[in-house]
């Protein structure tokens, strides 16, 4: 294995289980361009924070548990991940090594054609993708995360085209991400994409505003209600349904 480069690292967590399949040891990286206004780690943003570690390092953190991850393995969140696009590689490539299953949360921001190459390397040590589609529509999407679609649609065709298994996350704001417009056109831009195994639906929640005030920071979505469960269930069928029907036409 080449000499060993070190990632900023946020944290980790020993026994994942909403971020992959299984139990998995989950791993925080540092520094994001996205400022999402319902983020609940905005201290993942800096990219000078965080802790300095080896590959080495965060796989002799997996081994000390590894008997818990035999169905599960490592996942890459953040933070975005992709920001540290050649020490993630190296993780999974490392991981891969020794069989273990490797899952990558990402937002795809950072995804660019012009590093096609260096984005091969890491599909090829990839088994699966948790892409966080966070606004359907391009004016949305540049108001509510500060930057634009255009890259992440981008990654969503190259993870098709390299037929890379994708579970698509989208986080459902009452009056911002939930309405009839947002939820086809979400439908519309999944529709064409058949290496997607999985839809999340995730309501939105306001469990970040306590961390907003540690950091001494105003919190964008201050009044916005919490989605309740079952209208996050409506907003799946829907997206689910605008999909059948654009496969079917």
């Amino acid at each position: 294995m080449a000499e060993l480069k070190f990632g900023r690292i946020h944290s980790t967590e020993s026994f994942g289980t909403v971020d992959g399949p299984g139990v998995r040891f989950v791993v925080f990286f540092q520094g994001c361009p996205m400022r999402c206004q319902y983020c609940h780690n905005p201290d993942t943003w800096e990219m000078k924070s965080g802790t300095e570690m080896s590959v080495e390092q965060l796989l002799e953190q997996y081994n000390r548990n590894k008997t818990f991850y035999r169905k599960g393995g490592i996942t890459a969140t953040g933070g975005e991940p992709l920001m540290q696009l050649e020490f993630l590689t190296e993780l999974f490539a490392a991981a891969k090594e020794q069989g273990i299953h490797t899952c990558l949360d990402t937002s795809g921001i950072a995804y660019r054609k012009s590093r096609t190459e260096k984005f091969q390397k890491l599909f090829k040590v990839t088994d699966l993708v948790l892409l966080d589609i966070k606004h359907s529509l391009p004016e949305g999407h540049e108001t509510l995360t500060g930057q634009k679609q255009e890259h992440i649609l981008e990654f969503l065709d190259a993870l098709d085209q390299a037929k890379i298994p994708v579970v698509i996350r989208h986080v459902v704001v009452p009056g911002i991400t939930d309405g009839d417009e947002e939820l086809t056109a979400l439908g519309r831009i999944l529709a064409p994409h058949r290496n997607i195994r999985g839809l999340e639906i995730l309501p939105y929640h306001t469990m970040g505003i306590a961390k907003y005030k540690n950091l001494g920071l105003d919190y964008p979505l201050e009044g916005v209600p919490q989605m309740e469960p079952e209208a996050a269930k409506q907003a799946k069928a829907k997206i689910l349904a605008v999909i059948k029907e654009c496969r079917n036409k």
